[in-house]
């Protein structure tokens, strides 16, 4: 059901308040690069700083401007099993294809916990679901073991994004699960591995960046041209890397302003990108052939 470059969508702000029209505007611009789908109100949408009001108009905003040309993954997780519910009803009332439910944070529950979570997001609405592992973050770490029991017992559940990196942990998730779930890779440097140990996409922070090389590394893949897809992914290196040289989306963020995409503003507690950093984001865009001009 899903599969391909998913764009991780940064949330564009003005005065403070979401900037509706950079929003569409990212929106057409990311769909001219060929993505499979956009995600917002995820961590690189800065969901944590979003209130429900907000959140809830970006999802809409989305929905409205993809108009069913692509797919829409809205996030809607939360560290609270009830209010998670209440943004999983709010993305299927939207019209969103699926809600991406990161595992709940700062409360730290175990497996059990994380288990009785996600049924109960199942269970009270029925909208297909994917699982959000990225322990880096939220301090607990969803394990391949409680992705198998879910998925038998929750058809809703039906891709699963696996931002550790660890193609290791990719390759167990397979071997208990079989094809389903669909799995998305969390971690733009290792999309390609990813791909090769039965990964079937990526939900991206650099897509924001460089959308047309992302589905590019996807479609040569697929079309066979191992050698090709790898020409790619070393060349996106660089920024794969430094995008992640502060706390996303502080760097993608940064670089959108830089391109024109938004304006440069982040939410507090988060703060701008730093000189340094923002001059060696300068060069490896500069390199790629991104920036106005070039």
């Amino acid at each position: 059901m899903f599969e391909g470059v998913y764009t991780a969508l940064i949330t564009p702000f003005k005065d403070n308040r979401v900037d509706a029209e950079a929003l569409r505007r990212l929106v057409e611009q990311q769909i001219a690069n060929g993505i499979a789908g956009l995600v917002p109100c995820g961590t690189t949408g800065e969901s944590a700083t979003l209130s429900h009001a907000e959140h809830k108009e970006v999802i809409r905003l989305c929905i409205e401007a993809v108009a069913g040309r692509v797919k829409v993954i809205a996030g809607a997780g939360s560290n609270a099993t009830s209010e998670t519910i209440e943004l999983t009803r709010y993305a299927k009332e939207a019209g969103a294809d699926a809600a991406l439910l990161i595992t709940p944070y700062y409360n730290k529950p175990g497996q059990e916990g994380l288990y009785r979570h996600y049924r109960a997001v199942a269970e009270s609405v029925d909208l297909p679901l994917v699982l959000y592992n990225v322990p880096s973050r939220t301090g607990v770490d969803l394990l391949p073991d409680t992705i198998a029991r879910l998925v038998r017992e929750l058809p809703g559940i039906v891709a699963v994004k696996e931002a550790t990196g660890s193609m290791e942990r990719v390759s167990i998730i397979r071997a208990l699960c079989g094809q389903n779930p669909t799995l998305l890779s969390g971690d733009d440097a290792t999309f390609l591995p990813f791909l090769a140990v039965g990964g079937r996409g990526v939900i991206s922070v650099s897509a924001n960046i460089d959308p047309a090389r992302m589905v590019a590394i996807w479609r040569a893949w697929n079309d066979g041209k191992s050698g090709l897809a790898l020409s790619i992914h070393e060349q996106l290196l660089d920024l794969n890397r430094q995008l992640f040289c502060e706390t996303n989306p502080i760097p993608v963020k940064g670089v959108a302003a830089m391109l024109g995409f938004c304006q440069p503003e982040i939410r507090l507690p988060l703060t701008w990108l730093n000189d340094k950093n923002r001059e060696n984001l300068r060069r490896i865009v500069q390199r790629l052939g991104l920036l106005p001009g070039d």
